[in-house]
């Protein structure tokens, strides 16, 4: 039975060239812009190197501090000391790393020609909790970063200005007039991935001061990241931090005396600088997404509607005839929702093979520093997902109208 369905409805959509082709038209664009806009979403938040354990990784970037008494607030990222006095030593972590908020920028001068790279100081745990792809080499340890040592971690295209194609490890760069040993080489992290971005990694330890270790305030600009033993700990870890801030102490009191925040995940954190400290939860964000998704393909779908139901009034008197010869509405609905999927995933099909294109237009634009987008198995899966339902939306109605057309206006239209 389907596969004299589906034989039936090429043969429909072959015969009415010019409606297909609108169909066509308006399903591959629609969901070539809802497949997109997954893409880019997924691979700002999805798992990808070096952040593959995002599901059970926490950030804290910022903290609100307030002065008992009086009405403002500062908003700023917590210093290296109160990080390692009051989030290292969170028991109910598996890892915690402390690493420079952001990025600094470092000037280097090579044949009489200035490289200015991005350049982030990390301690060794660092390289424990994310998992960067290591072309050459290894990560500094947390026994080099105790030590001190002079040594760096640097990225493809840093290595490829610096040192051609030839290997990198073992060899020095000077950076703010210090030599750093390269002792490894990883893939480019695109910028969007603000918590681990960087051309260079080197040791918080290399710095020419050790001012980042004195308690003398609570903002400084450094970030932490908590590695959770599951996902389900999350809200512990939480609920232990916001424990600790009650018997946090003050190294200005007079300035402020009292902290609010705590570490997020990296959605709850974009949602935090977008929405003022999680006006809009996680799940909150989802839903309003998907609200949003169902309104853009409302007026496709209303237009495929509209051209669903002139193809019906057109192929009436076959429906007629149908009936008369003791055809089932049932049987006539299964068969127009089989030519509207079919329809929708030949929509779909054209829709990835646009979506590809333009993803690989916006990589090869270099409009977000080593951005590479691509497609992957959830992007395939969410696109099929949102083909079917666009299908299913679009055919429910028309079908419905086929059923409750009565065998004499059917044969009336026909002599008409």
């Amino acid at each position: 039975m389907l596969k004299n369905y589906i034989k039936m409805a090429l043969k429909v959509l072959l015969r009415r060239k010019v409606f297909t082709c609108i169909s066509l038209v308006t399903i591959s664009f629609t969901l070539m812009v809802l497949m997109v806009m997954t893409a880019l979403f997924d691979h700002v938040f999805g798992s990808f190197p070096p952040e593959t354990r995002s599901d059970r990784t926490l950030v804290l970037q910022s903290i609100k501090g307030e002065k008992s008494g009086e009405t403002g607030y500062m908003v700023n990222s917590p210093g290296y000391a109160f990080l390692k006095r009051y989030v290292s030593s969170l028991t109910q972590a598996e890892k915690v790393s402390i690493s420079e908020l952001g990025k600094s920028t470092a000037a280097t001068f090579r044949k009489g020609e200035k490289i200015e790279s991005e350049l982030k100081y990390t301690d060794g745990v660092f390289w424990e909790i994310l998992e960067f792809d290591f072309l050459e080499g290894r990560p500094y340890t947390v026994q080099e970063v105790e030590e001190g040592q002079r040594v760096a971690v640097i990225n493809e295209a840093t290595r490829r200005v610096f040192f051609g194609e030839e290997p990198a490890v073992g060899k020095y760069i000077e950076l703010k007039e210090q030599a750093f040993r390269v002792v490894g080489v990883v893939s480019n992290v695109p910028a969007f991935r603000l918590m681990t971005f960087a051309d260079i990694w080197v040791p918080v330890s290399a710095q020419k001061t050790d001012d980042y270790l004195r308690y003398d305030s609570v903002f400084s600009g450094y970030q932490a990241l908590i590695l959770a033993r599951s996902a389900a700990e999350i809200p512990l870890i939480k609920e232990e931090f916001a424990d600790v801030l009650t018997r946090v102490e003050y190294p200005n009191p007079d300035q402020v005396d009292h902290i609010s925040g705590g570490p997020t995940t990296l959605l709850e954190h974009t949602l935090d600088g977008m929405f003022s400290f999680s006006m809009l939860t996680s799940r909150g964000f989802i839903a309003l997404v998907g609200v949003l998704i169902l309104l853009f393909m409302l007026l496709p779908v209303v237009s495929l509607v509209n051209i669903n139901v002139t193809r019906i009034l057109e192929r009436a008197s076959e429906i007629g005839v149908r009936k008369a010869f003791g055809g089932s509405s049932l049987t006539l609905v299964g068969q127009f929702l089989v030519e509207n999927v079919l329809l929708t995933l030949l929509g779909g099909a054209l829709g990835l093979v646009f979506t590809f294109l333009v993803l690989q237009m916006l990589g090869a634009s270099d409009i977000v520093q080593y951005a590479e987008f691509h497609l992957n198995h959830r992007i395939f899966l969410y696109g099929l997902v949102m083909t079917l339902v666009f299908g299913l939306i679009s055919g429910v109605y028309p079908a419905w109208k086929m059923s409750r057309l009565h065998i004499v206006e059917a044969l009336r239209r026909r002599k008409q």
